[in-house]
């Protein structure tokens, strides 16, 4: 198992790099955050997140440039100087090398690129250890539900091989789809991880995928190695659980999950319908707390 220590100062280094990307960053800066020796500090953040520490800012900086660069009427050179990259030019050949596109040409199309969408080195290896975690919240927490009405809509995903779960799914596909997934302009929703019903699943595939739903008129760019489906019109009964510390993000989606298993839907007049949609989660996020949701239909159906 890692040293726990040494993952929250790398988490506290990712976290004041986000915080401070419009900003100049040093290794000295970033050494602060950490509470280590520059030199230390840049071999833990290579060690923990695969990347050296101007590697990571950099992606990171064109990742979110490109997000500006999707809305209208903005220019390419101030998108550059906000990012901290000195001329139009060094922008330019920076951004066509990671995404394989000149910024100019993808303002005006927006294809699906691969966006740098890091989490914190300290939920991998918190989930890791998610069986010691103790459900000492489970009694005093609040989980909202509602249900949603899904129209008639498509799925841009990516299969896995065999995955029922997200870390497995990375293990086969890789972790960048949900970058990937978050440059599709054209989507209704955010990226979510799915479980698809049986009638969904191609042979030879995973039950998990991840994917971003589209309206049903959709006929943009598919990325290359994706996916897309129809999704029928369902009712989706949504699982919320309190907003939380980051830090804990285990312990609140084992609190939800344990939440929707023990739950009774026909004590409000509905049934799990598991086979007609598939199941999803969004990003956990601390801000909104941990959502899930599950098909449901109702009993005089």
């Amino acid at each position: 198992m890692k040293n726990m220590e040494q993952v929250e100062a790398v988490t506290r280094m990712q976290n004041y790099i986000s915080k401070n990307l419009q900003n100049n960053l040093t290794l000295n800066s970033i050494a602060k955050a950490a509470g280590y020796s520059p030199w230390h500090s840049a071999k833990l953040f290579k060690e923990y997140t695969g990347k050296t520490p101007f590697e990571y800012i950099r992606m990171l900086r064109l990742t979110e440039a490109a997000k500006s660069l999707q809305k209208d009427n903005i220019r390419i050179i101030d998108v550059a100087l906000d990012f901290y990259f000195s001329s139009h030019d060094g922008f330019t050949r920076a951004f066509s090398k990671e995404f394989g596109i000149n910024p100019k040409k993808y303002t005006k199309s927006k294809p699906p690129i691969k966006m740098f969408m890091p989490h914190p080195v300290s939920d991998y290896y918190k989930m890791i250890m998610k069986g010691e975690v103790k459900m000492s919240k489970e009694n005093a927490t609040t989980i909202f539900t509602q249900v949603v009405e899904k129209p008639e809509r498509k799925l841009i995903l990516k299969r896995g091989i065999e995955a029922e779960e997200y870390f497995k799914y990375c293990d086969e596909v890789g972790c960048d789809v949900w970058g990937i997934l978050s440059s599709i302009t054209e989507a209704i929703s955010e990226p979510m991880g799915l479980w698809l019903p049986n009638k969904l699943i191609e042979k030879g595939t995973s039950k998990y995928v991840q994917g971003v739903e589209v309206s049903k008129d959709f006929n943009g760019v598919i990325p290359d190695g994706f996916a897309i489906i129809n999704l029928e019109p369902c009712k989706i009964m949504i699982f919320q659980g309190e907003t939380y510390d980051d830090e804990n993000f285990a312990e609140e989606i084992g609190i939800v999950k344990k939440a929707i298993e023990k739950y009774n839907p026909k004590l409000y007049g509905f049934e799990w319908d598991d086979d007609s949609a598939p199941r999803f989660q969004y990003e956990p996020q601390g801000d909104r707390g941990y959502i899930e949701g599950r098909p449901v239909k109702s009993i005089n159906e």
